[in-house]
């Protein structure tokens, strides 16, 4: 095994053991207890178990954790301040949108990744940039309305742009 020397995840440094073919998902679950990303399909195609990379979604399972040593990885515990919740996980709850909530971290992480660069966008636009993210339960009418709604709670305190890094 190699060792990682640097992980920097939700703003702490973490000095990891793993193989740097090993996935990130693996890393956060395993060795950092960060269970709030899920596996899903283990190919990239669910968006279950997305993170922001530098602000970027992507798709842990299929992200090998030596490729993301001195990046800033953000994942949904790391979204909240303390007990106040990131809007987009206040909008989440609002809007009733889980049912099982499997999929839940990772349709937050991508919404976040969204607001970046489209602070307002149009119900479309939600619903391409989401593509990519399943629900089984089929809540997504819910899932845009929670998005809309964050993203105006968002614009409306100046903090979409520095939401999530």
């Amino acid at each position: 095994m190699a060792n990682i020397s640097r992980l920097n995840v939700n703003g702490s440094v973490y000095a990891i053991e793993a193989d740097e073919k090993v996935s990130l998902l693996s890393v956060l679950r395993d060795q950092l207890d960060l269970t709030g990303t899920k596996y899903g399909c283990g190919e990239g195609a669910c968006g279950a178990c997305t993170v922001l990379i530098d602000g970027q979604w992507r798709r842990s399972c299929i992200t090998p954790v030596g490729t993301v040593g001195e990046k800033w990885i953000t994942t949904i515990e790391g979204l909240a301040e303390g007990e106040h919740l990131h809007p987009l996980q206040q909008a989440f709850l609002d809007e009733a949108v889980m049912q099982c909530a499997y999929c839940t971290s990772g349709m937050i992480m991508t919404a976040v990744a969204l607001l970046k660069t489209k602070p307002n966008p149009t119900e479309a636009e939600i619903v391409e940039f989401m593509e990519g993210n399943v629900c089984r339960c089929g809540t997504y009418p819910r899932i845009v309305a929670a998005i809309a709604k964050g993203a105006r709670v968002l614009r409306e305190s100046g903090a979409a742009k520095e939401s999530g890094r």
